[in-house]
């Protein structure tokens, strides 16, 4: 073969080689809907919300060291018989003078335990701002003492269940009343909101990703709209430990 024609062949393989490939397709991540309540939602869609693709729901239990949710028990039965995996979550009311260890005793005592039966998400600590005016924001607590509150209610729920609490929070939240903490990104899964048509957002805490998303607060059946991060596997996965 000629030495010029050889050469034109060279450079029309270096030319392919630079030219871009095509875009490989991108697979959607798996997702699978979910919704969250309380008393505020006094009748509630289980069986439509199953029948749209929802899997989960996460219901309210309690608050602080003395309320109990009036429609937790309703609640929770409904959404059995509509074969929702489903959760109890607590409502924190962080202070000096009532400890995590005493909220997550409590909360363990009125609907928020485990069990390894697959149809059960481990309980969830609501963690937001003081809806009170008196208090603070962060409930008069520091940083470092909102931390160690949070620590000594996970703990307590852990050593008692075998299963790390999730947290749900706020990036906002997160960052001005723990210091933005990554002390329980390895545990204790994140259940994140924000209300978005963008996605998630910011992702705090040292968190590499949300385990669920808060999305919006209307959900057509009920209450809040969540979605969990991954297929229904990893949703079965997380109900069963």
């Amino acid at each position: 073969m000629k030495t010029s024609t050889l050469w034109a062949l060279s450079q029309a393989a270096v030319a392919a080689l630079a030219l871009p490939s095509s875009p490989a397709r991108i697979e959607e991540r798996a997702t699978v809907p979910g919704f969250d309540i309380s008393h505020y939602q006094a009748s509630v869609n289980f069986v439509g919300a199953y029948n749209s693709g929802a899997r989960f729901v996460i219901i309210k239990a309690t608050e602080g060291t003395t309320y109990i949710d009036p429609k937790f028990s309703s609640h929770y039965t409904s959404a059995t018989s509509a074969r929702l995996i489903r959760g109890g979550y607590h409502f924190a009311r962080p202070s000096s003078s009532s400890t995590g260890s005493a909220q997550a005793t409590f909360f363990l005592a009125h609907g928020g335990g485990w069990s390894p039966d697959g149809i059960t998400l481990p309980g969830m600590l609501d963690m937001e701002y003081n809806p009170s005016s008196t208090g603070g924001s962060c409930y008069g607590l520091s940083q470092p003492a909102m931390v160690a509150w949070i620590r000594s209610f996970v703990d307590t729920y852990q050593s008692r269940t075998g299963r790390w609490p999730m947290i749900y929070t706020t990036n906002d939240w997160w960052v001005t009343c723990t210091g933005n903490s990554a002390a329980f990104s390895s545990t204790c899964p994140l259940v994140l909101a924000r209300y978005s048509s963008a996605g998630p957002g910011t992702v705090p805490g040292g968190w590499g990703y949300q385990t669920i998303w808060q999305k919006d607060a209307a959900y057509a059946y009920g209450g809040d709209s969540d979605e969990f991060n991954g297929g229904l596997a990893g949703l079965q996965k997380l109900a069963s430990g």
